[in-house]
Protein backbone atom coordinates (compact mmCIF):
# COMPACT_ATOMS: atom_id res chain seq x y z
CA UNK A 1 0.00 0.00 0.00
CA UNK A 2 1.02 3.52 -1.03
CA UNK A 3 2.08 4.90 2.12
CA UNK A 4 -0.65 7.87 3.44
CA UNK A 5 0.91 9.65 5.99
CA UNK A 6 -1.42 12.83 5.80
CA UNK A 7 -3.82 12.92 8.88
CA UNK A 8 -6.57 11.10 6.64
CA UNK A 9 -5.35 8.77 4.29
CA UNK A 10 -7.03 9.25 0.80
CA UNK A 11 -7.91 5.46 0.23
CA UNK A 12 -8.80 2.13 2.73
CA UNK A 13 -6.70 -0.54 2.73
CA UNK A 14 -3.99 -2.96 4.50
CA UNK A 15 -2.31 -4.52 6.52
CA UNK A 16 -0.15 -5.96 9.18
CA UNK A 17 -0.36 -9.57 10.95
CA UNK A 18 -0.93 -12.66 13.44
CA UNK A 19 -2.40 -14.92 15.55
CA UNK A 20 -6.28 -15.88 14.87
CA UNK A 21 -9.17 -15.81 12.64
CA UNK A 22 -12.49 -13.53 11.38
CA UNK A 23 -13.27 -10.93 9.44
CA UNK A 24 -13.06 -6.89 11.41
CA UNK A 25 -15.34 -4.63 9.87
CA UNK A 26 -17.23 -1.52 10.61
CA UNK A 27 -20.09 0.69 9.31
CA UNK A 28 -20.41 4.35 10.20
CA UNK A 29 -24.27 4.67 9.41
CA UNK A 30 -25.28 3.83 12.93
CA UNK A 31 -22.51 6.85 14.31
CA UNK A 32 -23.34 8.91 12.14
CA UNK A 33 -27.50 8.65 12.72
CA UNK A 34 -26.85 8.70 16.60
CA UNK A 35 -25.09 11.84 16.25
CA UNK A 36 -26.94 13.41 13.45
CA UNK A 37 -29.36 15.33 15.52
CA UNK A 38 -28.09 18.73 13.57
CA UNK A 39 -25.00 19.95 11.99
CA UNK A 40 -25.26 22.67 14.75
CA UNK A 41 -25.16 19.79 17.40
CA UNK A 42 -21.89 18.39 15.50
CA UNK A 43 -19.76 21.48 14.97
CA UNK A 44 -20.71 22.26 18.55
CA UNK A 45 -19.37 18.66 19.52
CA UNK A 46 -16.25 19.59 17.10
CA UNK A 47 -15.52 23.02 18.65
CA UNK A 48 -15.83 21.91 22.13
CA UNK A 49 -12.95 19.19 21.79
CA UNK A 50 -10.17 20.36 19.86
CA UNK A 51 -8.90 17.24 20.64
CA UNK A 52 -6.40 14.88 18.23
CA UNK A 53 -6.34 11.45 17.85
CA UNK A 54 -2.73 10.29 17.02
CA UNK A 55 -2.84 6.47 15.02
CA UNK A 56 0.08 5.05 14.00
CA UNK A 57 -0.71 2.50 11.07
CA UNK A 58 -0.09 0.53 8.62
CA UNK A 59 -0.49 2.31 5.18
CA UNK A 60 -4.26 1.66 3.93
CA UNK A 61 -5.40 0.27 7.04
CA UNK A 62 -8.26 2.09 8.00
CA UNK A 63 -11.49 3.48 5.54
CA UNK A 64 -11.78 7.64 5.81
CA UNK A 65 -15.76 6.74 6.08
CA UNK A 66 -13.86 5.42 9.90
CA UNK A 67 -11.95 8.72 10.36
CA UNK A 68 -14.69 10.69 9.28
CA UNK A 69 -17.62 9.48 11.53
CA UNK A 70 -15.47 9.21 14.21
CA UNK A 71 -14.71 12.62 14.10
CA UNK A 72 -17.90 13.67 13.41
CA UNK A 73 -19.47 11.68 16.63
CA UNK A 74 -16.59 12.51 19.09
CA UNK A 75 -15.29 16.13 17.91
CA UNK A 76 -11.84 14.13 18.28
CA UNK A 77 -9.76 14.95 15.38
CA UNK A 78 -7.33 11.83 13.75
CA UNK A 79 -3.89 12.51 12.81
CA UNK A 80 -3.21 9.29 10.69
CA UNK A 81 0.14 8.43 9.76
CA UNK A 82 1.73 5.35 8.54
CA UNK A 83 4.37 2.41 8.79
CA UNK A 84 5.21 -0.19 6.37
CA UNK A 85 6.71 -2.61 8.80
CA UNK A 86 6.33 -3.81 12.40
CA UNK A 87 10.20 -3.65 13.10
CA UNK A 88 9.91 0.25 11.90
CA UNK A 89 6.78 0.80 14.14
CA UNK A 90 8.59 -0.76 16.73
CA UNK A 91 12.17 1.19 16.29
CA UNK A 92 10.14 4.81 16.27
CA UNK A 93 7.83 4.01 19.99
CA UNK A 94 10.98 2.92 21.21
CA UNK A 95 13.08 5.96 19.98
CA UNK A 96 9.93 8.25 20.74
CA UNK A 97 9.28 6.59 23.81
CA UNK A 98 9.04 9.73 26.03
CA UNK A 99 7.50 12.55 22.95
CA UNK A 100 4.24 11.19 23.24
CA UNK A 101 4.08 11.50 19.67
CA UNK A 102 1.61 8.63 19.38
CA UNK A 103 -1.88 7.70 21.19
CA UNK A 104 -2.76 4.23 19.87
CA UNK A 105 -0.34 1.89 17.07
CA UNK A 106 -1.42 -1.50 15.77
CA UNK A 107 0.94 -3.55 15.34
CA UNK A 108 1.23 -7.46 14.98
CA UNK A 109 0.71 -10.23 17.89
CA UNK A 110 4.38 -10.95 18.54
CA UNK A 111 5.25 -7.32 18.92
CA UNK A 112 2.44 -6.73 21.26
CA UNK A 113 3.97 -9.57 23.37
CA UNK A 114 7.50 -8.29 22.69
CA UNK A 115 6.71 -4.58 23.68
CA UNK A 116 4.42 -5.42 26.47
CA UNK A 117 7.63 -7.44 27.96
CA UNK A 118 9.65 -4.40 27.50
CA UNK A 119 7.35 -1.99 29.28
CA UNK A 120 6.70 0.05 26.19
CA UNK A 121 2.38 0.02 26.71
CA UNK A 122 0.31 0.49 29.06
CA UNK A 123 -2.99 -1.65 30.43
CA UNK A 124 -5.82 -1.16 28.37
CA UNK A 125 -9.01 -0.13 30.46
CA UNK A 126 -11.77 -2.58 29.89
CA UNK A 127 -14.44 -0.46 31.07
CA UNK A 128 -14.62 2.01 28.53
CA UNK A 129 -14.77 -0.86 26.23
CA UNK A 130 -18.18 -1.55 26.04
CA UNK A 131 -17.91 -3.54 22.83
CA UNK A 132 -15.47 -5.75 23.37
CA UNK A 133 -18.06 -8.36 23.94
CA UNK A 134 -18.16 -8.47 20.21
CA UNK A 135 -15.27 -10.29 19.35
CA UNK A 136 -15.33 -13.77 19.09
CA UNK A 137 -13.42 -15.53 21.76
CA UNK A 138 -10.99 -17.05 19.73
CA UNK A 139 -9.17 -14.13 19.22
CA UNK A 140 -9.22 -13.01 22.91
CA UNK A 141 -7.01 -14.09 26.00
CA UNK A 142 -4.54 -15.55 23.04
CA UNK A 143 -1.53 -16.86 24.78
CA UNK A 144 0.55 -13.38 23.53
CA UNK A 145 -1.64 -11.37 26.11
CA UNK A 146 -3.80 -13.20 28.29
CA UNK A 147 -7.01 -11.17 29.34
CA UNK A 148 -5.95 -8.71 26.29
CA UNK A 149 -3.99 -6.72 29.17
CA UNK A 150 -2.24 -4.75 26.67
CA UNK A 151 -3.95 -5.40 23.36
CA UNK A 152 -7.17 -5.10 21.29
CA UNK A 153 -7.65 -7.83 17.92
CA UNK A 154 -8.34 -5.05 15.07
CA UNK A 155 -7.51 -7.54 11.88
CA UNK A 156 -6.48 -10.80 10.81
CA UNK A 157 -5.48 -12.27 7.51
CA UNK A 158 -2.55 -14.57 5.76
CA UNK A 159 0.11 -14.04 3.37
CA UNK A 160 -0.03 -16.08 0.18
CA UNK A 161 1.19 -16.78 -3.03
CA UNK A 162 0.38 -14.40 -5.46
CA UNK A 163 -0.16 -14.93 -9.37
CA UNK A 164 -0.73 -12.69 -12.35
CA UNK A 165 -2.80 -14.89 -14.56
CA UNK A 166 -2.21 -12.55 -17.70
CA UNK A 167 1.18 -14.01 -17.79
CA UNK A 168 1.74 -16.85 -15.59
CA UNK A 169 -0.80 -20.05 -15.26
CA UNK A 170 -2.05 -20.06 -11.45
CA UNK A 171 -2.63 -23.55 -11.60
CA UNK A 172 0.91 -24.09 -12.10
CA UNK A 173 1.75 -22.30 -9.26
CA UNK A 174 0.88 -24.03 -5.73
CA UNK A 175 4.05 -23.70 -3.34
CA UNK A 176 6.21 -21.12 -2.14
CA UNK A 177 8.96 -23.13 -3.56
CA UNK A 178 7.59 -22.45 -7.12
CA UNK A 179 8.94 -19.25 -6.86
CA UNK A 180 12.36 -20.17 -6.99
CA UNK A 181 11.73 -21.17 -10.71
CA UNK A 182 14.37 -19.92 -13.24
CA UNK A 183 12.02 -19.22 -15.72
CA UNK A 184 10.92 -16.36 -13.00
CA UNK A 185 13.64 -14.55 -13.20
CA UNK A 186 13.11 -10.85 -12.60
CA UNK A 187 9.64 -11.64 -12.03
CA UNK A 188 8.89 -12.20 -8.37
CA UNK A 189 7.63 -9.73 -5.66
CA UNK A 190 8.56 -10.51 -1.84
CA UNK A 191 6.94 -8.42 1.12
CA UNK A 192 9.24 -5.90 2.64
CA UNK A 193 9.22 -8.31 5.84
CA UNK A 194 11.67 -9.93 7.56
CA UNK A 195 9.77 -12.42 8.92
CA UNK A 196 7.33 -13.45 6.45
CA UNK A 197 10.02 -13.83 4.11
CA UNK A 198 12.55 -16.27 6.03
CA UNK A 199 8.83 -17.69 7.42
CA UNK A 200 8.61 -18.70 3.78
CA UNK A 201 11.73 -19.62 3.32
CA UNK A 202 11.81 -21.99 6.35
CA UNK A 203 8.46 -23.61 5.48
CA UNK A 204 9.96 -24.74 2.27
CA UNK A 205 13.02 -26.43 4.43
CA UNK A 206 10.28 -28.25 6.54
CA UNK A 207 11.08 -25.49 9.63
CA UNK A 208 8.82 -23.59 11.31
CA UNK A 209 8.45 -20.61 10.35
CA UNK A 210 8.93 -19.16 13.77
CA UNK A 211 12.26 -21.23 13.84
CA UNK A 212 14.55 -19.39 16.47
CA UNK A 213 17.12 -21.81 15.94
CA UNK A 214 20.33 -20.02 14.41
CA UNK A 215 21.49 -23.09 12.14
CA UNK A 216 17.51 -23.24 10.55
CA UNK A 217 17.64 -19.10 10.13
CA UNK A 218 20.42 -19.73 8.29
CA UNK A 219 19.76 -22.38 6.11
CA UNK A 220 16.64 -19.66 5.26
CA UNK A 221 19.13 -16.94 4.59
CA UNK A 222 21.00 -19.62 2.17
CA UNK A 223 18.05 -20.68 0.16
CA UNK A 224 16.80 -17.05 -0.30
CA UNK A 225 20.19 -15.89 -1.35
CA UNK A 226 19.16 -18.06 -4.81
CA UNK A 227 15.81 -17.02 -4.94
CA UNK A 228 17.69 -13.07 -5.53
CA UNK A 229 18.06 -13.40 -9.49
CA UNK A 230 13.55 -14.03 -9.29
CA UNK A 231 13.23 -10.88 -6.86
CA UNK A 232 12.34 -8.16 -8.74
CA UNK A 233 10.95 -5.95 -5.91
CA UNK A 234 10.51 -6.00 -1.89
CA UNK A 235 7.16 -4.11 -1.29
CA UNK A 236 5.16 -3.75 1.92
CA UNK A 237 3.41 -0.58 1.05
CA UNK A 238 0.91 -1.58 -1.21
CA UNK A 239 1.37 -5.36 -2.43
CA UNK A 240 -1.17 -5.35 -4.70
CA UNK A 241 0.38 -2.44 -6.93
CA UNK A 242 2.98 -4.37 -8.43
CA UNK A 243 1.00 -6.47 -9.81
CA UNK A 244 -1.10 -4.02 -11.08
CA UNK A 245 1.53 -2.08 -12.51
CA UNK A 246 2.42 -5.63 -14.56
CA UNK A 247 6.45 -4.78 -12.46
CA UNK A 248 5.70 -8.14 -10.89
CA UNK A 249 4.13 -11.50 -11.93
CA UNK A 250 3.72 -13.64 -8.80
CA UNK A 251 5.41 -13.63 -5.77
CA UNK A 252 3.89 -13.34 -1.89
CA UNK A 253 0.94 -10.68 -1.31
CA UNK A 254 -1.41 -10.57 2.05
CA UNK A 255 -5.23 -11.36 1.09
CA UNK A 256 -6.52 -8.39 1.38
CA UNK A 257 -4.89 -6.67 -0.93
CA UNK A 258 -5.48 -9.68 -3.64
CA UNK A 259 -9.31 -8.94 -2.72
CA UNK A 260 -8.65 -5.10 -3.52
CA UNK A 261 -6.29 -5.91 -6.94
CA UNK A 262 -9.40 -7.69 -8.08
CA UNK A 263 -12.08 -5.14 -6.89
CA UNK A 264 -9.85 -2.34 -8.75
CA UNK A 265 -9.92 -4.07 -12.07
CA UNK A 266 -6.78 -6.67 -11.94
CA UNK A 267 -9.15 -9.69 -12.02
CA UNK A 268 -6.61 -11.94 -13.49
CA UNK A 269 -4.84 -11.78 -10.12
CA UNK A 270 -5.43 -15.20 -8.55
CA UNK A 271 -4.38 -15.69 -4.36
CA UNK A 272 -3.49 -19.29 -3.23
CA UNK A 273 -2.34 -20.90 -0.09
CA UNK A 274 0.84 -22.71 -0.45
CA UNK A 275 1.21 -26.28 -0.44
CA UNK A 276 3.86 -25.77 2.45
CA UNK A 277 1.22 -23.47 4.64
CA UNK A 278 0.13 -19.84 4.42
CA UNK A 279 1.59 -17.28 7.12
CA UNK A 280 -1.28 -16.25 9.67
CA UNK A 281 -1.14 -12.58 11.26
CA UNK A 282 -3.53 -10.37 13.62
CA UNK A 283 -2.87 -6.88 14.08
CA UNK A 284 -3.98 -5.36 17.02
CA UNK A 285 -4.65 -1.85 19.11
CA UNK A 286 -2.43 -0.89 21.80
CA UNK A 287 -1.82 2.32 23.54
CA UNK A 288 2.09 3.62 23.71
CA UNK A 289 2.97 4.00 27.25
CA UNK A 290 3.05 7.65 27.32
CA UNK A 291 0.24 8.19 25.07
CA UNK A 292 -1.26 11.39 26.14
CA UNK A 293 -4.53 11.16 25.09
CA UNK A 294 -5.58 7.92 26.65
CA UNK A 295 -9.65 8.52 26.56
CA UNK A 296 -9.65 8.89 23.20
CA UNK A 297 -7.92 6.00 22.32
CA UNK A 298 -10.24 4.21 23.99
CA UNK A 299 -13.26 5.99 22.68
CA UNK A 300 -11.69 5.32 18.98
CA UNK A 301 -11.03 1.06 19.93
CA UNK A 302 -14.43 1.03 21.41
CA UNK A 303 -16.24 2.91 17.86
CA UNK A 304 -13.78 0.13 15.81
CA UNK A 305 -15.51 -2.24 17.85
CA UNK A 306 -19.06 -1.65 17.20
CA UNK A 307 -20.51 -4.23 14.48
CA UNK A 308 -21.40 -2.13 12.32
CA UNK A 309 -18.11 -0.05 11.81
CA UNK A 310 -15.99 -2.85 11.99
CA UNK A 311 -18.32 -4.75 8.98
CA UNK A 312 -17.10 -1.26 6.93
CA UNK A 313 -13.80 -1.79 7.61
CA UNK A 314 -13.66 -5.42 7.06
CA UNK A 315 -15.63 -5.24 3.89
CA UNK A 316 -13.43 -2.00 2.21
CA UNK A 317 -10.36 -3.73 3.07
CA UNK A 318 -10.52 -7.28 2.48
CA UNK A 319 -9.30 -8.91 5.60
CA UNK A 320 -10.79 -10.76 8.10
CA UNK A 321 -12.29 -9.23 10.63
CA UNK A 322 -12.38 -10.95 14.77
CA UNK A 323 -15.52 -9.38 15.07
CA UNK A 324 -17.69 -12.04 15.48
CA UNK A 325 -21.30 -9.81 15.95
CA UNK A 326 -19.86 -8.19 12.62
CA UNK A 327 -19.35 -11.06 10.75
CA UNK A 328 -23.13 -11.84 11.22
CA UNK A 329 -24.57 -8.41 9.49
CA UNK A 330 -21.33 -8.90 6.74
CA UNK A 331 -22.96 -10.16 2.61
CA UNK A 332 -22.43 -13.53 2.65
CA UNK A 333 -19.92 -12.78 -0.86
CA UNK A 334 -17.87 -11.66 1.81
CA UNK A 335 -18.23 -14.23 4.91
CA UNK A 336 -18.27 -17.38 2.65
CA UNK A 337 -15.03 -15.64 0.39
CA UNK A 338 -12.35 -18.55 0.75
CA UNK A 339 -9.14 -15.70 0.13
CA UNK A 340 -10.68 -13.89 3.38
CA UNK A 341 -11.99 -16.35 4.82
CA UNK A 342 -9.60 -19.86 4.37
CA UNK A 343 -11.30 -22.96 4.86
CA UNK A 344 -10.34 -25.38 8.24
CA UNK A 345 -7.76 -27.62 5.92
CA UNK A 346 -6.09 -24.25 4.72
CA UNK A 347 -6.20 -22.97 8.89
CA UNK A 348 -4.85 -26.26 9.75
CA UNK A 349 -1.45 -26.21 7.52
CA UNK A 350 -1.02 -22.91 7.97
CA UNK A 351 1.19 -20.75 10.80
CA UNK A 352 0.56 -17.92 13.03
CA UNK A 353 3.36 -15.77 13.41
CA UNK A 354 5.06 -15.65 17.02
CA UNK A 355 7.50 -14.01 19.09
CA UNK A 356 10.77 -15.48 18.49
CA UNK A 357 13.24 -13.80 21.51
CA UNK A 358 15.35 -10.89 20.65
CA UNK A 359 18.11 -12.93 20.00
CA UNK A 360 16.58 -14.80 17.36
CA UNK A 361 15.39 -11.67 15.99
CA UNK A 362 18.75 -10.30 15.81
CA UNK A 363 19.80 -13.15 14.28
CA UNK A 364 17.13 -12.83 11.31
CA UNK A 365 17.83 -9.10 11.03
CA UNK A 366 21.25 -9.24 10.63
CA UNK A 367 20.81 -11.75 7.97
CA UNK A 368 17.84 -9.65 6.15
CA UNK A 369 20.47 -7.06 6.05
CA UNK A 370 22.88 -9.76 4.13
CA UNK A 371 19.89 -10.25 1.99
CA UNK A 372 18.94 -7.15 0.51
CA UNK A 373 22.42 -5.55 0.23
CA UNK A 374 23.64 -8.47 -1.37
CA UNK A 375 21.38 -8.15 -4.57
Amino acid sequence: MTHLSSSHPDNPTRIGRIVPKALLAAAIGLALSSCSNSDNAADASAAASNETLNLYNWSEYMPQEILDGFEEETGIAVNYTTFDSNEAMYAKLKLLDDSSQYDLAIPSTYYVEKMAKEGLLQELDKSKLSNFKNLDTSFTNTKVDPDNKYSIPYMWGSTGLAINGDSVDPATVNSWNDLWDPKYKGQVMLTNDVREVFGMALLTLGYSGNSSNPDEIKAAYDKLTTLMPNVKTFNSDATRMPYIEGETSLGMTWNGEAVMANEEGLTSLAYKYPTEGAILWMDNFVIPKNAKHIDAAHKFIDYLLRPENAKIVSEEIGYASPNLAARELMDESVRNNPTIYPSKDVLAKAEFQEDVGDEALQVYQQYWDKLKTGR
